[in-house]
């Protein structure tokens, strides 16, 4: 029996969304452990930069000259820490959540798979930076771009027939509930 403040297993669910064994998990639910994901990578560009800034030699950060290559390094580290986990089934905070990924047929994703999908997240930010960087705006509104982006783009989720997000539609992938099967 549930609270009566608990959302149901479904909320955020699209209205009329088929119904199937590996059905989705809510938005709000999806959202909610997107941001724990921000929150655990954190501490791992904390780590990687601060091998990075030590295997390099970089003295402070405005070391301009090696920046581009610390995004390199952090965009490596990131996909190798993403493909790693979603090729298991979930990561950290999916496991929290309740949250695993598979595949279109509802077998784990391949490596591959996991690249492919690590690659197409990247429509969460690319788009609003990319428009930032022709522009010269303050700290605040680009925040403002780029989290009405990711909100404009979550909430496009609930126009995919099974409730998921494009880049998993795209790169043949499905978020279900953690405790099926």
């Amino acid at each position: 029996m549930s609270s009566p403040t608990s959302l149901p297993a479904d909320a955020g669910a699209p209205v009329g969304a088929v119904q199937s064994p590996l059905r989705a998990p809510g938005l709000w639910r999806r959202m909610a452990c997107w941001l724990y994901e921000g929150m655990l990578l954190f501490a791992v560009v904390f780590i990687a930069g601060w091998l990075f800034s030590t295997l390099t030699q970089m003295r402070n950060a405005v070391d301009g000259s090696r920046h581009p290559l610390l995004q390199a390094f952090l965009f490596v580290v990131i996909g190798v820490y993403f493909t790693w986990f979603w090729s298991r089934g979930q990561t950290l905070a999916m496991k929290t959540w309740r949250i695993r990924i598979v595949d279109a047929h509802g077998r784990p994703l391949s490596q591959g798979r996991a690249l492919l999908r690590y690659l197409l997240s990247w429509i969460w930010f690319l788009p609003p930076l990319a428009v930032l960087s022709m522009f010269q705006v303050s700290g605040g509104e680009a925040a403002v771009v780029v989290f009405g982006w990711v909100a404009v783009w979550a909430v496009m989720s609930r126009f995919h027939p099974l409730g998921q997000f494009w880049h998993d539609a795209w790169s043949g992938t499905r978020l279900v509930h953690g405790d099926h099967g």
